[in-house]
C-alpha cells in the first residue's frame, strides 16, 4: 500500500500522490497521462484528476502498479477499477494491468482466441485479474517474449494448466518448466494466424508473437516513441547485442502489422503501410545510434 508520509515533494497537492517506492516503469503514466508524469527519475502526480473518467484512470493506473506506490485517500471509484482488468484494446485483445515489481512493471496482455485464449507475458498473479481470467475462458497458451518478462507464470500454470513457451536462449535454469521452447531465427507458426519470429538483440532469446498480421506483441524489442515520432529500440536497455537487434528489426520489414504492443514502452496503431514506414524509421535511427 503506498504510504502518505513517504508521498514524493514533486506531487501536486490532492487526493492522489505517488510515495518513494516508485520504481520508474511508466505504467501510469501509460494508464492515466493527464494525471501522472515523470519527475525526476519516478513519478509523480502533477495534475489531480478533475472528472469521473479521469479518476477512474487514476484508479486504474494505482491497480496496475507493480509496486503499489499510488494511493488516493478517498478511494472513489477503486472497485471499478479493480475490476477493468483485462481492459479491452480491440477485438479479443485485452491488457492485463497489474503489472508485475519482477518484472519491472511489464505489460501483458490476454488474447481470445476460438481455440482458447493466450496469455502474452506473465502478468501479477492478483487475485481480481485470475477471476476475471477464469471467467473468460482462463489460459490455454502462455507466450513469453524473453526472460525479463516471466513474472508469475509458474503460479498461471499452476492454476490454468496452460502451455508456457520460450525460445531456449532464454529459457536459463528455467528451461526444465517451460512446456515448449523456440530453437533457432526462423520464424514458427504455432497456429493459424500465429506467428513466433525469433528477434535476438534486447536479449539473445527475445521473440515477437504476430497474430492474425494485425497485433505484433514485441516485448522489449520494438515500441513507439513519442518524442522522435516513430517506432524504436531502447538502447540503453540492450543486454546481448545492439547489431543483432538491428538485424532482427530489418527482419520485420517483412511482415505486416498494424499494432505493435510492447512490454516497456508505448503502444502504437497506424494503418499497415505507415507501421512499415515507421520501423523503416527505426531502421535508420538504430543504424545513427551504434
Amino acid at each position: 500500500m503506498a504510504n502518505r508520509r513517504n508521498a514524493l515533494p514533486s506531487n501536486v497537492s490532492g487526493d492522489f500522490f505517488v510515495d518513494s517506492s516508485c520504481i520508474d516503469c511508466d505504467t501510469c503514466r501509460i494508464v492515466a497521462p493527464s494525471s501522472f508524469a515523470r519527475v525526476g527519475d519516478q513519478s509523480a502526480v502533477v495534475r489531480q484528476p478533475e472528472d469521473d473518467d479521469e479518476v477512474l484512470a487514476a484508479q486504474k493506473a494505482a491497480v496496475a502498479c507493480p509496486t503499489s506506490s499510488i494511493g488516493s485517500a478517498s478511494k472513489a471509484r477503486v472497485r471499478e477499477a479493480i475490476g477493468a482488468y483485462p481492459e479491452c484494446i480491440e477485438g479479443d485483445v485485452h491488457f492485463c494491468g497489474y503489472t508485475s515489481e519482477s518484472s519491472f512493471g511489464a505489460h501483458s496482455y490476454l488474447v481470445g482466441t476460438t481455440a482458447g485464449n493466450l496469455l502474452i507475458d506473465s502478468p501479477r498473479f492478483a487475485g481480481p485479474l485470475v477471476t476475471r481470467i477464469a471467467a473468460m475462458g482462463g489460459v490455454r497458451r502462455m507466450l513469453l517474449t524473453h526472460s525479463d518478462d516471466v513474472a508469475d507464470h509458474a503460479r498461471f500454470h499452476a492454476q490454468f494448466g496452460c502451455e508456457r513457451l520460450i525460445h531456449m536462449a532464454d529459457a536459463g535454469r528455467g528451461r526444465d518448466a517451460m512446456e515448449r521452447m523456440l530453437e533457432g531465427n526462423g520464424p514458427t507458426e504455432l497456429e493459424p494466424g500465429l506467428l513466433a519470429i525469433p528477434v535476438p538483440g534486447h536479449t539473445r532469446g527475445s521473440v515477437v508473437f504476430l497474430w492474425q498480421e494485425r497485433y505484433l506483441f514485441s516485448g522489449d524489442h520494438l515500441a513507439w516513441s513519442e518524442r522522435l515520432g516513430h517506432l524504436y529500440a531502447f538502447r540503453s536497455a540492450c543486454w546481448y547485442s545492439w547489431s543483432a537487434q538491428i538485424e532482427s528489426m530489418k527482419r520485420l520489414l517483412d511482415y505486416r502489422f498494424e499494432w505493435v504492443l510492447p512490454g516497456h514502452g508505448r503502444r502504437a496503431n497506424l494503418p499497415a503501410a505507415e507501421m512499415r514506414a515507421s520501423l523503416e524509421r527505426c531502421v535508420e535511427w538504430m543504424e545513427s545510434h551504434g
